[in-house]
């Protein structure tokens, strides 16, 4: 784990890579979950028969369950000691360059890309890549923005 000790100290790792974190196998259970949660009920989520004879030869994780998990794949590769809190500002460019089969594990590594302040704090863009054990080339990549803040944000 990369350790910053101030928010000033982060600006200083613009360019630097951090990661890869551990792998995360991904059930059906959970694609299960997050069908049901956002009411994407795609046969190539949810049938693991009909999914065989698919194009992907069975079934996959929905492209956002793997975008929600960022925080997750990405939160132990580093910590900014100082920072009271941090949010997610939101996503500058996201792309899937490839399926995440059930049962396959993913992991993530992140780039950190710009940083600069902003009122009570800085803002962080960082390119966080995840790959899968089963896919050749990357299943996510997203250009994400977060702020995090000193002290008592407002």
């Amino acid at each position: 784990m990369r350790v910053f000790t101030s928010l000033d100290e982060l600006a200083t790792a613009v360019g630097e890579t951090v990661g890869p974190g551990p792998w995360q196998r991904i059930e059906q259970s959970r694609v299960d979950l997050f069908a049901d949660a956002t009411d994407d009920h795609q046969w190539i989520h949810l049938d693991p028969v009909r999914a065989a004879a698919g194009p992907f030869g069975g079934t996959i994780a929905h492209g956002y369950l793997t975008l929600s998990m960022l925080p997750a794949l990405a939160g132990g590769l580093y910590r900014v000691e100082g920072a009271a809190m941090g949010v997610n500002y939101g996503l500058n460019r996201v792309r899937f360059p490839a399926p995440v089969r059930v049962g396959a594990a993913v992991r993530a590594t992140v780039t950190f890309t710009e940083v600069s302040p902003v009122s009570g704090g800085v803002q962080l863009v960082a390119t966080v890549t995840v790959e899968s054990d089963s896919a050749g080339k990357p299943v996510c990549v997203a250009e994400t923005v977060s702020r995090l803040y000193r002290g008592t944000a407002r």
